[in-house]
Parts: structure tokens; sequence; C-alpha cells
């Protein structure tokens, strides 16, 4: 049976981390934060602690192979439970949250085109139409994948040129020391500003839910994941400083649309709408690529655990269909219950916390001398400390400025846990 290639590994990495969290973290960023120099080094932190992270990841996979991402990985290198739970938290909330609001976000821009469209409407058409890819074949998935995904690396570069060279009243970005209030980064405001960026980056871990449908996963997974991370974190830096240089920051403070928002300025009302169109276009990719990796989580945990088996099968083309319109049905509840910051916070620190237990996955892993003989993360532990410093630093603002989401995702781990159990249970009774 076909198999992904790097080309559509690597493509299934950059969709899923260039999506909502770039187009519209920098309003709620400007909130707190003044300095343009201040939000590219937050860029720049997310863009070296998703690096990091996918080096000691491709490390991961290179010891424990298989499909199943933080799944695969925690239940083997630390606990079934801690593994389980990561696994519900990817399929209740890790891409089903995450392709709501790409959905909503490209029914924004869309909206922003033609007025009388229902945002509503169109981010629920859109995870309709990308579950219908992915639900057939591997071959139309990929395809359609790759096409989405190189297309919208061409257009976001192409908008990045644009603004540079066109904008008539560019804004003077002062990227000096001396410019800086260092104060800023010292308050939650940056700590959350950071919970953003983190959302942004993720993605960066996506090809490892498919890692066991990849070709020669050993060696083509880790270029997957380090291609792509690369890629990414430059087009974040000169997309954010783009929008600066296209729009004065008060009128993008607050607001979602700050695509929207800097090419309205560059380019008038006609310009503004055609780009939102190409905006909604490219944010495509990421609903179809979190619709492709995300589902194999689901696989996996029906695998192993006899009480969600009906998520396990595939279709006659090799495919979990069931995992897959499972998960689109989840994504479109939460477009039609939740607001849209909620959302954004709780996914990214939900997110992140997961993260972090597998990265000390691989700390566990290496403690215990655990052979392996693939990829190995170049400069351990460097990697892993850095990735541990910036995301638990991270998490403990945030559970110390925003506890309703805090609490709520303590509830969510804890349902896995007792999911956990049940499924435990079940499963030595069938045996």
């Amino acid at each position: 049976m076909k198999k992904y290639s790097i080309y559509t590994a690597a493509a299934v990495v950059i969709a899923n981390m260039v999506g909502t969290g770039v187009f519209t973290s920098l309003g709620y960023q400007l909130v707190d934060i003044s300095s343009p120099l201040l939000i590219s080094l937050l860029w720049l932190i997310g863009g070296i602690a998703a690096l990091c992270g996918a080096l000691c990841y491709a490390e991961l996979a290179s010891r424990y192979p298989g499909s199943g991402g933080e799944f695969n990985y925690i239940s083997r290198a630390i606990h079934p439970s801690l593994g389980f739970t990561a696994g519900w938290i990817s399929t209740s909330v890790g891409f089903a949250a995450p392709t709501a609001l790409v959905a909503v976000t490209c029914g924004t821009y869309l909206n922003a085109v033609f007025n009388d469209l229902n945002i509503t409407m169109i981010a629920c058409a859109l995870i309709i139409i990308v579950t219908l890819f992915h639900a057939y074949s591997r071959q139309s998935s990929s395809q359609f994948q790759t096409i989405f995904t190189w297309l919208k690396v061409l257009l976001i570069l192409g908008f990045i040129v644009t603004i540079f060279t066109i904008t008539p009243s560019p804004q003077a970005l002062d990227m000096s020391i001396a410019s800086v209030d260092w104060a800023e980064a010292s308050t939650a405001g940056f700590a959350i500003s950071l919970i953003y960026v983190s959302y942004a980056y993720t993605g960066w871990n996506a090809a490892t839910y498919i890692a066991g449908e990849i070709d020669s996963p050993q060696k083509n997974l880790p270029r997957a994941l380090i291609m792509g991370t690369v890629l990414v974190t430059v087009l974040y830096l000169l997309l954010n400083l783009s929008f600066l240089y296209a729009a004065p920051m008060d009128a993008l403070k607050g607001k979602v649309e700050v695509g929207f928002i800097a090419a309205q300025i560059s380019f008038g009302d006609l310009g503004a709408k055609i780009m939102s169109g190409i905006l909604a276009l490219l944010l495509i990719s990421t609903a179809s690529a979190m619709t492709l990796a995300g589902p194999r989580v689901i696989k996996e945990i029906g695998t192993l655990y006899p009480l969600f088996d009906f998520f396990a099968k595939d279709n006659n083309n090799g495919v979990p269909m069931r995992a897959i319109i499972t998960q689109s049905l989840v994504a479109i509840a939460f477009v039609l219950s939740s607001s849209f910051e909620q959302i954004l916070v709780f996914s990214g620190a939900t997110l992140a916390f997961i993260s972090f237990i597998t990265v000390s996955g691989l700390v566990i892993s290496r403690f215990k001398h655990q052979q392996n003989t693939g990829f190995t993360a170049p400069l351990y532990p460097v990697p892993a400390v850095i990735f541990l410093s910036i995301t638990g630093t991270t998490l403990v603002y945030l559970v110390s400025t925003r506890i309703e989401e805090a609490i709520a995702a303590a509830l969510l781990i804890g349902t896995g846990l007792v999911l956990y159990l049940v499924s435990e249970r079940h499963k030595k009774r069938s045996a």
C-alpha cells in the first residue's frame, strides 16, 4: 500500500503550524507589548522551543517507531496511563479545537470579502470538505495536502514581499535594543503572549502522528520535522514584521483579523478583500493537515484498548475513516459552542503540557539507557533543557493568571486518567 513521502510529511508539519495562530496572535500580543523587537523575540523564542522539541521528538520517533505521536511515546517511555491521557487530549482537544479555530478564522477572512456570508456556516463547510478528502484514500489525502501546503508557502512569501514593496505609508520599525521596555518581558502579559506563540507553533510534531505510514520513517521523519520547523520559524518572523510594517499598532491591537487590516492599509479596500480571500484559501491546508494527522491517535487508542475498537477499523483503502469523521464532528461542536480566544488559550495550554510530558519521556529514556540505534538529538541535553524550560515557565504563568482555562485543562487531564482506568478494566474483562 502506498505510503506518504517525505514531502507529504514535511507538508503536514508546515500546514499544521502555519494556521490560525500567526494570523491572529499579534493583535492579542500588542495589548501588553509595544516593541517590534520584543514581538520578534517572542516569535524567535517560540521557534527555538519548537526546533528543540522537534529534535527531541525525532529521537523519540527513532526509539519508539509507529504512529500515534505522544500517545505512543509517553506510553512506552513513561507509563501507559499518561500515554492514554495524552492521546485523549489529542483526540478531544489537540486537533479538534485547532481545526475549529482554523475554520472560524477562514470564515472570518471570507466574511471580510463577502459580508453576507455566515462565518459559522463557512467554518462547518470547510471541516466537512476536508473530511471528505481525507476519509477516502491516502492518494487523495496526500495530493490534497501537498498541493495546498506548498501553495500556502508561496502565497505567504508573496504577501510578505508585496507588503514590504507596495505599502504607501510604512510604519517605522525600531528594532534597536534601546527602544525596548524590558519591564514588559517580565509581566504576565508577556507569558500569555508566549502561550499564543506556542499555540502558533503547535504542529511541529505533526508528522509523528503518521510515522507508521511514512516511507523510510527512520530517515525521513527527522528530516521532515526539522525542515518544516526551520522554514516556519523564518516565515513567522517575516510575517509578523510585515504586519507591523504595514499597520499602526493601535489599528492591530486586540484584533483577530490582523492580516486583513494590514492588507487594507497597504492595498486599499479592494486589495484587502483579494488578500483576505487568499489568506482564507491558505488556511484550508491547515484544517486539512489536522484532519489528516489527528485521527491516527484515535485509531491507535482503538487498536490497543477494546473499549474503543470501533475507531480502529480502516476503510477498504486503509484509511481510518471512522476516526476522521469523529474528530471532525468534535471540531464542528467547538465551532458551534465556544469563543475564539477561550479555545485558543485552552488548547494551547493543554498541548504545551502534553509536549512537556513527552520531552520529559526522552529524558527518562536516556536516564534508563534504553537502546536507540537511529536518530539522536544533537547537543543533548541542550534541546531538552531549552524546550522544558520555556514550556514549563509558560505553563506556570498560565496557571497563575488564567485560572478558568487551567481548571478546564486539569479536568480534561483528570477525565483522561479516569477513562484509562475504565479502559484497562474493560480490557482485562475482555481478555
